[in-house]
């Protein structure tokens, strides 16, 4: 499990988890590769990108080791196989599966289900998982997480979906163990020019270590 607990401890140190929804393989290349640039050191390849597999094994290999590289929008414990046999750190879906928590759990990879109420939270706990996505986060809020860990305080949550450089102040403070960051990071690319994503990972970035270094003062 020390596999598993070492994946955790990076995605938390890192914070941001930059969500890649690729038109193609190169595309969501680019905007990865943009994104670590940016100092987002946690990829969430989503099954949504043709070749999704393609873009995580290439990224492992070739890209720099402080990567962490994992699979997001998965659907089924074929697909989350598929995703840790190329190399996924992480595995995250939009909504709980107790067949993708067994197959993660089995090869000591971290799952983070994709949930919207206690009742989910609770069952993606009991079957392993150590962190929880708040989705939509834009419809949950900020205060959901102060709400959750009121009655259990030992509960990991990461929202995604809705997380901006406006609000992301907001979720660090009621406790969130990281956030993903996605439409957020590529509303500026323009044709064959990925310097904006670049641009606007630095800008989460930064925001997120000030926040987080006041909070340890």
């Amino acid at each position: 499990m020390l596999k598993k607990y070492k994946a955790l401890n990076e995605l938390h140190k890192g914070y941001a988890v930059a969500v890649i929804r690729g038109r193609n393989k190169e595309d969501a290349l680019e905007i990865a590769k943009h994104a670590f640039k940016g100092g987002i050191r946690s990829l969430e390849i989503t099954f949504t990108t043709p070749g999704a597999e393609k873009v995580i094994a290439e990224l492992k290999s070739s890209g720099d080791p402080s990567m962490i590289i994992g699979a997001g929008t998965v659907l089924d414990a074929i697909t989350a196989r598929i995703a840790i046999m190329n190399g996924a750190s992480f595995v995250v879906s939009p909504h709980f599966d107790k067949e993708i928590a067994l197959v993660c759990n089995r090869y000591a990879t971290p799952y983070i289900p994709g949930c919207s109420a206690v009742t989910e939270i609770m069952e993606a706990v009991t079957y392993g998982s150590d962190v929880v996505k708040l989705f939509p986060g834009s419809h949950l809020g900020p205060s959901f997480i102060k709400d959750v860990k009121g009655p259990i305080p030992y509960v990991e949550l990461m929202p995604s979906g809705g997380v901006s450089i406006d609000n992301v102040g907001q979720w660090i403070e009621k406790g969130a163990f990281a956030v993903g960051l996605g439409s957020a990071l590529t509303k500026d690319v323009k044709a064959g020019d990925y310097s904006s994503v670049e641009k606007i990972a630095c800008e989460f970035m930064n925001k997120i270590h000030f926040i987080l270094g006041r909070n340890e003062r």
